[in-house]
């Protein structure tokens, strides 16, 4: 059994989550099958009850696992369908063809790790981050309000670039060296706060659209990115094809 290293610089959470991931992964957790209550996991791995939730919660989040109101944990089946794949190069926008916007960049810095970034981008929590947001218009129209965490170390120079005309994911690739693989996404709704809405253009506790995205090169987190959109304009647009 694969235990916490407490030498380990890496968060608790964070190894725990690992650890948890494998147990699904490798198929020592089959899917259905409920897994240890909050207090085994406690006992087994001699951790707090705030360290198993927030690793149990980050995988119900990637759909490891789910919830059951007063059954339990369960696991899930993840499995992509057999063949297919990402039709294109990947794109920062996936709005509808023939839509041109405009970018405004309203933060472009490094910041330290806050909330649970360290685990979305697999680092330390001394890691220093890039953060850069940003806000898409259509014809000087607000629709998307975008947010991009990177590891600084991976790659310092979207510090420097301008962001505004040009795409971040070229930046990665062709001057970092940094190649896509694959990304995650996660649509959900969201409801705006204070500063959303100004930015947006609508009314503090709207309804909009929420895309997570986690961009890997292998199996090494690139960037976490947070998009909301108005959900009154334009669609999201994905496109698959079957090998």
């Amino acid at each position: 059994m694969t235990l916490i290293d407490r030498d380990n610089p890496q968060k608790l959470y964070l190894q725990l989550y690992e650890i948890l991931r494998g147990k699904i992964e490798s198929g020592d957790w089959a899917v259905d099958t409920q897994i240890p209550t909050e207090e085994d996991l406690c006992k087994t791995y001699e951790v707090s009850k705030a360290t198993v939730r927030i690793a149990v919660s980050e995988l119900a989040r990637q759909g490891y696992l789910r919830r059951q109101q007063g059954k339990g944990t369960f696991v899930c089946k993840r499995v992509i369908p057999e063949g297919l794949s990402m039709f294109t190069s990947f794109k920062e926008l996936m709005l509808e063809a023939g839509v041109s916007f405009s970018t405004k960049v309203l933060a472009q810095t490094v910041i330290m790790p806050v909330d649970d970034l360290d685990i979305k981008l697999d680092i330390t929590e001394d890691k220093h981050i890039i953060y850069i947001k940003r806000l898409r218009l259509i014809d000087n129209e607000p629709i998307l309000l975008q947010e991009t965490y990177m590891p600084h170390h991976i790659c310092p120079l979207p510090l420097e670039e301008d962001l505004e005309n040009n795409s971040l994911l070229e930046i990665l690739e062709k001057k970092c060296g940094v190649k896509i693989t694959s990304v995650q996404d996660y649509i959900g709704i969201t409801y705006l706060n204070e500063e959303e809405g100004r930015l947006l253009g609508l009314p503090v506790g709207s309804a909009a659209l929420l895309l997570e995205q986690l961009f890997y090169s292998g199996k090494n987190k690139i960037k976490y990115t947070r998009s909301i959109k108005r959900p009154d304009r334009f669609k999201l647009f994905i496109e698959l094809e079957r090998k």
